[in-house]
């Protein structure tokens, strides 16, 4: 079982008996802490999903230690002008076990096909109706064939798109107006 949970503003995949670095937290070494920002959790057959964040879910974590990651050096100069900048950075971590992690509620993704088989119609449905409509909407008179001689290639292709026509990066000038005038 794992979960995908933000802990110290980051996301963080997380397993049960995991020692995570995180950025410094609050509490003391020994202490409990508990992270409710659960955004995915699987146990291996399901999958549920939050949105944003799974309401009831958390995992719960051990402060193992508080720490210093590796020194970091941060060099900036600018040639010929005699401008040298050296500083160095540790970034304070803290290293968290992972203890738990409990799921109560959220919106499950893995479902049985019988039970999604009448939403799915509906929603397919309902997405047909939907493009049917725009592509309405999208219909563009085609433009005078004087008024197309004079344009440029690229002016043409982009009328083309407008109007929904397929294939037009192959096409000559004259086919463009061809297809435009159809």
């Amino acid at each position: 079982m794992y979960a995908i949970v933000e802990i110290a503003g980051q996301q963080f995949k997380v397993a049960k008996d995991q020692k995570v670095y995180v950025h410094r937290l609050q509490g003391n070494e020994g202490s409990s802490v508990s992270f409710d920002k659960v955004y995915l959790l699987d146990n291996g057959t399901q999958v549920t999903l939050g949105a944003p964040a799974i309401t009831g879910a958390s995992v719960g974590a051990k402060v193992v230690k508080h720490l210093k990651g590796d020194k970091v050096i941060v060099f900036k100069k600018k040639r010929r002008k005699g401008y040298r900048v050296k500083n160095g950075h540790r970034q304070a971590l803290t290293e968290i076990l992972i203890e738990s992690i409990s799921a109560k509620g959220g919106v499950k993704k893995a479902a049985s096909k019988k039970e999604t088989a009448p939403k799915a119609k509906a929603a397919q449905v309902a997405l047909k109706k939907e493009t049917a409509s725009k592509a309405s909407v999208k219909k563009v008179p085609a433009p005078k064939k004087e008024v197309l001689s004079g344009k440029t290639v690229a002016e043409l292709k982009n009328l083309a798109k407008a109007k929904g026509i397929t294939g037009i990066s192959a096409m000559k000038k004259a086919d463009l107006i061809a297809a435009l005038n159809a």
